[in-house]
C-alpha cells in the first residue's frame, strides 16, 4: 500500500474490526465513509438521480449499476460459459453455479447455500419472520422481491405482455402459462394415463382421480372433496349463500355455471344442438336421450363445454 492509512483499513478485513458504529441502529462499519453512506438509509436521502428515468439512489455506484438497465450493457463476462452480467457482484455469485460450492450452512437444518443472502432468506422459514411490510395493506413478506411483486396488485401494473394477443400480466410466470393457450404446449403428463396438462396444478388435481385422494373436508358434515373450489361450493349448501345474481330478474345462484345456464332463459341462447335436426337446447343436462324432432338418441356427455351430444345411431 502507498499509505499507512490504507494498510490500517485493509487489515480490518483480516481482523474483522468495525470501529465505526451507527448511533441509530448500532450497525458497525470498517470505514467512516461506509458509515456516512449508511446514514442515508435513515434519512432516505437519494442525491444521485438517473438522467433517463429520474429515479434517485443513495450511492453513486448503485446509480452506475442502474444505468446499465437503460443501456443494456453487461460488462462482466463469465470465463466458463460466456454469460454476461451487469455487475461484478452478480458475476461472483454466478461462479458458485460452476463450483457447486455452498459455504453458507443453515444452523437449524444444515442445508447449504451458495450465497449468504439466500441463507438469510431461508432462515425466515424457521423463524417465521416477515420483515418486509406493504405500506398499503400491511401484508408482510419474507423477501423484498416478493414485496415488490405484491405492489403490482395495488398499482395494477402488468409489465409482461403476450406477443400473440397483447394481454398483460403482473408476473412473468403467468405469461409463460398463458402462452400455452397459443402454442398448445402441455408439458405436464400424468404417469398413470398419459393425459397432458398446461399447468402443474391441473395435473395435481387430475392425479386424485387415480389415487382417490380427497384432501378437502367439510367442517359441517365431513364430506370430502378433491378440489378446494368444490368444497367452497358445497359450503353454500350449509350457509345458504347465493353470491351469483341474475342482472335481469334478480334470481340468485350458488354457482356461476348455474347463473350462466339461467341467463339463457333471457337471451334465448341454445348452444347444445342436435347434429341431425339442428334443434337447440339450453344446457346439456336437459338434452333428452332422444331428440323429440328426429328421434336421434344420444350418449350422455359429461363435458361442460357447449357442444352437441354424440349421436349413438
Amino acid at each position: 500500500f502507498k499509505h499507512n492509512s490504507s494498510l490500517v483499513i485493509h487489515r480490518r478485513i483480516h481482523t474483522g474490526e468495525r470501529p465505526y458504529e451507527c448511533d441509530k441502529c448500532r450497525k458497525r462499519f470498517q470505514t467512516s465513509a461506509r458509515l456516512l453512506l449508511h446514514y442515508r438509509t435513515h434519512r432516505d436521502e437519494r442525491p444521485f438521480c438517473c438522467s433517463d428515468c429520474g429515479k434517485g439512489f443513495k450511492q453513486r455506484s448503485t446509480l452506475v449499476a442502474h444505468r446499465l438497465i437503460h443501456t443494456g450493457e453487461r460488462p462482466y463476462e463469465c470465463d466458463k460459459c460466456r454469460k454476461t452480467f451487469q455487475t461484478s457482484a452478480r458475476l461472483l455469485l454466478h461462479y458458485h453455479s460452476h463450483k457447486d460450492e455452498r459455504p453458507y450452512e443453515c444452523p437449524d437444518c444444515g442445508k447449504g447455500f451458495k450465497n449468504n443472502s439466500h441463507l438469510i432468506r431461508h432462515r425466515h422459514i424457521h423463524t417465521g419472520e416477515r420483515p418486509h411490510e406493504c405500506d398499503k395493506c400491511r401484508k408482510r413478506f419474507q423477501t423484498s422481491s416478493n414485496l415488490h411483486l405484491h405492489y403490482r396488485i395495488h398499482k395494477d401494473e402488468r409489465p409482461f405482455r403476450c406477443s400473440d394477443c397483447g394481454k398483460g400480466f403482473k408476473w412473468n410466470s403467468y405469461l409463460v402459462t398463458h402462452r400455452r393457450i397459443h402454442t398448445g404446449e402441455r408439458p405436464y403428463e400424468c404417469g398413470e394415463c398419459g393425459k397432458r396438462f398446461s399447468r402443474s396444478s391441473h395435473l395435481t388435481v387430475h392425479r386424485r382421480i387415480h389415487t382417490g385422494e380427497r384432501p378437502y373436508e367439510c367442517g359441517e358434515c365431513g364430506k370430502r372433496f378433491s378440489q378446494r373450489s368444490h368444497l367452497n361450493v358445497h359450503h353454500r349448501s350449509h350457509t345458504g349463500e347465493r353470491p351469483y345474481e341474475c342482472g335481469e330478474c334478480g334470481k340468485r345462484f350458488m354457482q356461476n355455471t348455474s347463473l350462466t345456464v339461467h341467463q339463457r332463459i333471457h337471451t334465448g341462447e341454445r348452444p347444445y344442438e342436435c347434429p341431425d335436426c339442428g334443434k337447440g337446447f339450453k344446457d346439456n343436462s336437459t338434452l333428452p336421450c332422444e331428440c323429440p324432432e328426429c328421434g336421434t338418441s344420444f350418449v350422455r356427455c359429461s363435458s361442460s363445454i357447449p357442444r352437441g351430444r354424440i349421436c349413438a345411431g
